[in-house]
């Protein structure tokens, strides 16, 4: 149940994310409130700026990838991380809307950067069998920072100053550069010399991968459940009490704490993960039925049915996580683990920028009939993922590590 890996390149590179996150958690908690209250901008400038700047990273994110494999993921995956520190610093320096998109826009470069190194680096400095674990530790203690930065971020918005606002994006800052120098501790990943013949970005033409990826990305609407129609539904359409909504979310993060890494358990190879997706769809479709069941009962009713389905979530949100690992590791070429896991996170971003509409489309403004569908659209979605996976087993020209076991 330890939070940090053993000694090695994964507790470095899970106590770099740690620190990290603190400062993301204090920035994603008082953003909004910042550019509003006080560089000025209208809500509805907030909202198109976030979304462009999320295509920005979207379209950068195999790129970037491509860099971390051709220059060595350690040495882009510092400098994304002092450039982020940079980007963020500027924004205190913002007074305008176009000021805001332009400082965006660069930090979702820095980010893209950042994550498809991240994943380079993995791959590189982690043993094969020990990649899918070192990303549920990741995802764990991204948990607990993320959580620690919205506490320290509840002092500033207490304040609401724009002292206040400044001090924890300079405090994110800081977590950029001891994120940084953390790194340090880990030694060089050689660069992986480019193919000398074909295209470069092989992952955007890998059809088999990319659908899985569209997929993956579909899947991964079910956050939006927990954090966004779930929320609603409580609020609106059950006789819940409003801090149930609070709770929901404590038992995510909790579970995802303790128990993402062992969640992770035999999703190593390709059978194992695909067979995880599969479950994974399965749980979450539960998870909407009970939601669905949720309305229009009475609050002794209510409460348990929710929570109920909040624990059978995460439980799904756990499987999903780590077959998504399993199988972007697995397919990826040796010598092009960067761009793949790029691309890899275009479905992550995807599935984040229709899930909004969608999710509150159907659960809240459909109400029981729209959770019913959901549920069916993640049991059809998890589901695919096997045959997907074994037509992209079978397209490999080779299998570099011991990934590629047959699809069950």
């Amino acid at each position: 149940m330890r939070l940090l890996p053993e000694p090695g390149p994964s507790r470095t590179l899970a106590l770099s994310t740690l620190i990290n996150t603190v400062g993301r958690g204090t920035w994603l908690t008082v953003s909004a409130l910042f550019l509003t209250r006080s560089v000025g901008l209208t809500v509805a400038q907030v909202g198109v700026g976030l979304t462009l700047t999320a295509l920005v990273s979207l379209v950068t994110s195999t790129p970037m990838g491509y860099l971390a494999d051709r220059l060595g993921p350690r040495g882009l995956q510092i400098a994304a991380l002092l450039a982020s520190a940079g980007f963020t610093a500027a924004l205190v320096a913002v007074r305008s809307f176009a000021g805001f998109l332009v400082v965006g826009v660069l930090m979702a470069v820095a980010d893209s950067a950042t994550r498809g190194a991240r994943g380079a680096l993995i791959a590189g400095a982690v043993p094969p069998d020990q990649r899918v674990r070192t990303r549920a530790y990741l995802r764990a203690v991204t948990n607990v920072g993320i959580s620690v930065g919205t506490v320290l971020a509840g002092f500033g918005l207490a304040a609401d100053t724009r002292t206040a606002y400044v001090s924890l994006i300079l405090l994110d800052c800081a977590t950029y550069l001891v994120a940084a120098a953390v790194l340090l501790r880990l030694p060089p990943v050689p660069p992986v010399p480019a193919p000398t013949h074909g295209p470069r970005l092989i992952a955007l033409r890998d059809r088999p991968f990319l659908a899985f990826t569209v997929l993956d990305g579909l899947m991964s609407m079910h956050f939006s459940l927990i954090n966004i129609a779930l929320p609603l539904w409580i609020a609106g359409h059950t006789t819940a009490p409003r801090w149930l909504i609070s709770a929901c979310l404590l038992v995510n993060t909790v579970v995802v704490v303790l128990f993402q890494v062992r969640a992770s358990r035999g999703t190593e190879d390709l059978a194992g993960a695909a067979r995880a997706a599969r479950r994974a769809g399965a749980v979450i479709a539960v998870a909407c039925a009970l939601f669905a069941a949720g309305g229009g009962v009475p609050v002794a009713v209510a409460v348990p049915l929710l929570l109920g389905g909040a624990l059978v979530h995460v439980v799904g949100e756990l499987w999903h996580a780590a077959a998504g690992w399993g199988v972007s590791f697995g397919l990826a070429p040796a010598h092009a683990q960067g761009q793949y896991q790029g691309a890899y996170g275009m479905g992550m971003q995807l599935g984040s920028m229709v899930a909004p509409v969608v999710v509150t489309t159907l659960a809240v403004g459909w109400g029981v009939p729209g959770w019913l569908l959901l549920g069916g659209l993640f049991l059809v979605l998890g589901a695919l993922v096997p045959p997907v996976v074994r037509w992209a087993a079978r397209t490999r020209p080779a299998v570099p590590e011991p990934a590629g076991v047959p699809v069950g």
